[in-house]
């Protein structure tokens, strides 16, 4: 297939879908790091802006009036954004609640996936979900790579979204040999700082 176009949130999701068991690491925080993409995404565009609130409520995020967002997804979480300003915390749980299964369906729809069905035994049935776009998904992987074993700049703000959002998970030491810095893997974490909060003039 063609290289595909994807949102920052259906790349994470890829990265952490295991294509032979179906299965998606980091499952247990899921919604934030899918609800981080979201909102990040939102603001790398300029539709959405943050501002630090006390440091026990951390960012506070805002819609920046009548923005277009075109992709249903985002403005789905843009429609919720607008409502009123709210606590990125309560934002990462209220958008990316049910982000998982809507995301996987965006990608199956879409090709990028598609849903291979098995059955053992004559009885139980196991489902994976092999990606159609290897290339990219090897592409992705191995900017990641760089950035945490060899500590490469990320090339742009997006893939040091994806990064940082991927050491949100937890899931980093699938993506990575054992030897990997401590200081290494926590530096991603100022990348998505930084794509949340803006420049000055977005704040």
């Amino acid at each position: 297939m063609n290289e595909p176009n994807l949102l920052i949130v259906e790349d994470l999701l890829l990265l952490l879908l295991d294509d032979e068991t179906g299965t998606i690491a980091g499952e247990g925080t899921l919604h934030y790091a899918l609800g981080g993409a979201v909102i990040a995404e939102l603001a790398l565009a300029g539709h959405v802006r943050t501002a630090e609130q006390t440091v026990f409520h951390g960012l506070k995020v805002s819609a920046v009036s009548e923005a277009h967002v075109s992709d249903p997804l985002l403005r789905r979480a843009y429609e919720k954004i607008a409502e009123r300003p709210r606590g990125i915390q309560t934002l990462l749980l209220e958008i990316g609640a049910d982000l998982r299964s809507i995301v996987l369906d965006r990608l199956l729809h879409r090709g990028v996936l598609r849903r291979e069905t098995r059955k053992w035994l004559k009885i139980f049935t196991t489902s994976r979900l092999p990606t159609n776009a290897p290339l990219h998904e090897a592409a992705m992987l191995e900017a990641v790579r760089a950035v945490l074993e060899d500590g490469a700049e990320p090339e742009n703000a997006r893939e040091a979204t994806l990064v940082a959002l991927l050491s949100a998970t937890g899931t980093l030491p699938q993506f990575h040999p054992g030897n990997l810095l401590v200081r290494q893997s926590l530096r991603p974490w100022q990348g998505t700082r930084e794509c949340l909060l803006g420049s000055p003039s977005r704040r």
